[in-house]
């Protein structure tokens, strides 16, 4: 039977909520941007108010509901950003939110002990990325608010605790706290202890597709839901959008978004004394997601088109880009060197002096399309040195896929086919589908009768432009050969 469900996608920039079926198909969606707070006690330091994030949402879901009168939602569940948490006090109330780009904890992480024994047990580098150092920052600056903190959650299933006053954490979110032991799937008392959190304040663990509870009556009413309407337990965006793919045990998958992720799926957890990786708990925690990523990329495609060619619709930048034959500049804005755990702190366009004249937006514009393609292409090449895994083929999915120049310069680079199922473009969306029709024991979102493929070609102008495109990026970066 036909089921619908309201799914929110808790983004970087923008988030969504989406009205869809247990067939795919999205009937409506209402998107709102984010609204981020600097905290000038630190030197990098953001937070979100939960309140109003849940007005956006809510009124989203309402205006949905109103759209379609005559629909009857089954269940509600969300995705959201990795490493993005909501504080809980001893009322239960959201007090503050504390997102992946927040970074209060800098300052402080360097003075935690044996990292390396902390990397081998939370699959994690000791960063300010992840929520125990957030939380730490915290402590530190504003003891009195971190001391009314009872419990936390993911940012996705905060969404949950709204809809069913039920607090709980899934496993692909909990392991993005370094609170949490990859190899024994659970919490930690060793983290914990290193990062002076007490483990009273850790959520229950639920894994993806798990009934949360029974949707508050006032909500039922709002949304249009079904008298046993369920929130399901969701996860972290990159292992939901992963779903939508064909991967499987030993795959290797992209996902192209504001980051772009490349991961493979192993059964057990993998230990690098060399940190070139993280490991992550998978969806459900019963297999490992092995990572390696290259930062900000699609984030910087998009920006930089808003600066360059803001009028030009996308298919005339692909047609623009597929009649070059050369190029006149390269661009580096892709923040990590994964494999050697550096930030690149410089970045920008690469052209010959004096100023050449030819070079316009579209070579511009190209550049950074190229930037996301070879920094991605060499941590690929980086996740396939140290699991052993690899394959003829690439999965794909993701927004920035939509691309077909990127799509081919990442095939043409890696020397391997880059398949895409129909749908990539909604990946998130269609894994929550997923989650919910194997919550409800339907069937899973059937895969087309074959894929988008693109196959790779030799001697294409990626290939020239790469190593020079190396070599600038290093040299702004005083890379020491």
């Amino acid at each position: 039977m036909k089921r619908h469900y309201m799914v929110v996608d808790l983004g970087t920039g923008n988030s969504r909520v989406i009205l869809v079926t247990s067939e795919g198909e999205i009937l409506g969606v209402r998107t709102f941007t984010n609204t981020y707070y600097r905290d000038e006690a630190y030197e990098d330091a953001q937070y979100i108010l939960p309140h109003e994030w849940w007005e956006k949402i809510r009124n989203g879901a309402a205006e949905l509901a109103a759209e379609f009168p005559d629909i009857t939602i089954d269940a509600v569940t969300s995705a959201g950003t990795r490493q993005s948490f909501v504080l809980y006090d001893q009322e239960g109330d959201a007090f503050l939110g504390l997102p992946n780009i927040d970074n209060r904890g800098r300052a402080y992480v360097k003075d935690l002990p044996n990292k390396q024994e902390m990397y081998r047990i939370s699959g994690k580098w000791v960063t300010e990325d992840a929520g125990a150092a957030k939380m730490l920052g915290l402590r530190k600056v504003y003891p009195e608010t971190y001391a009314r903190m009872a419990t936390f959650t993911s940012i996705s299933e905060w969404i949950g605790e709204i809809l069913t006053g039920n607090i709980v954490i899934e496993p692909s979110m909990a392991c993005e706290s370094q609170l949490y032991d990859i190899h024994e799937q659970d919490w930690s008392d060793v983290l914990c202890d290193y990062y002076g959190i007490d483990k009273q304040v850790l959520p229950k663990l639920a894994m993806a597709g798990e009934v949360v509870g029974d949707i508050l009556p006032e909500y039922k009413e709002m949304f249009h839901m079904a008298e046993d309407a369920v929130f399901l337990v969701g996860g972290a965006d990159t292992q939901t959008a992963l779903m939508q793919t064909g991967m499987e045990i030993g795959d290797i998958g992209l996902v192209s978004g504001t980051t772009t992720p490349v991961v493979t799926w192993t059964e057990e957890a993998i230990y690098d004394p060399g940190q070139r990786i993280w490991v992550d708990a998978g969806l459900g925690g019963q297999i490992c997601q092995i990572e390696t990523n290259p930062g900000a990329t699609g984030l910087n495609y998009q920006r930089a088109k808003v600066l360059l060619l803001p009028d030009w619709e996308y298919d005339r930048l692909e047609a623009a880009y597929e009649a070059k034959t050369s190029f006149g500049c390269t661009a580096s804005f892709a923040s990590l060197l994964f494999h050697e755990q550096r930030s690149l702190r410089h970045g920008g366009f690469f052209m010959r002096s004096a100023l050449d004249p030819a070079v316009d937006r579209v070579d511009m514009l190209w550049a950074v399309l190229a930037d996301i393609a070879c920094s991605t292409v060499e941590q690929l090449q980086s996740l396939r040195l140290v699991t052993g895994k690899d394959k003829p083929y690439l999965w794909g999915c993701g927004g920035g896929f939509q691309s077909r120049t990127l799509c081919q310069m990442i095939a043409d680079l890696s020397g391997r086919e880059l398949r895409l199922y129909p749908g990539f473009e909604q990946a998130t969306t269609q894994g929550l589908v997923n989650i919910c029709n194997n919550a409800f024991g339907e069937a899973s979102l059937k895969k087309a009768d074959s894929w988008i493929c693109y196959h790779p070609r030799k001697d294409q102008l990626i290939h020239r432009h790469q190593p020079e495109w190396k070599r600038n990026r290093d040299q702004a970066n005083q890379k020491q050969e």
